[in-house]
């Protein structure tokens, strides 16, 4: 079930939205202790459940932290609250990976 605006995970009050896809629910959020936009995914309630996938949940929470790179977002936070599993990014602006790719494409073929 999508999470709606003014829910709270922890000290995150979800905004509105980003996107969805096979392993979680995008939202942008603000964090009430910085003051600060964030991105919040979440592990679908669905989903939640299942022992494997919340262990995949977790790696990629562990394999994110471990990178730093310019182009790759940074992972501020993890948690759980009343079975939500979810982890905190660095929210950035721009166009969707989809986006990008499909724009990439048709300059290619032009």
């Amino acid at each position: 079930m999508p999470l709606s605006p003014s829910t709270r995970l922890g000290p995150y009050e979800i905004i509105s939205p980003i996107g969805a896809g096979g392993m979680g629910e995008v939202y942008r959020a603000r964090d009430s202790r910085l003051d600060r936009i964030v991105a919040v995914k979440v592990l679908p309630e669905h989903l939640s459940s299942n022992p494997q996938v919340r262990e995949r949940f977790e790696r990629e929470a562990k394999a994110i932290s471990s990178l730093s790179h310019p182009h790759i977002c940074r992972l501020y936070d993890v948690g759980h609250q009343d079975g939500i599993a979810y982890l905190v990014m660095e929210y950035l602006e721009g166009e969707t990976l989809a986006h990008r790719l499909k724009r990439v494409r048709c300059h290619w073929i032009n």
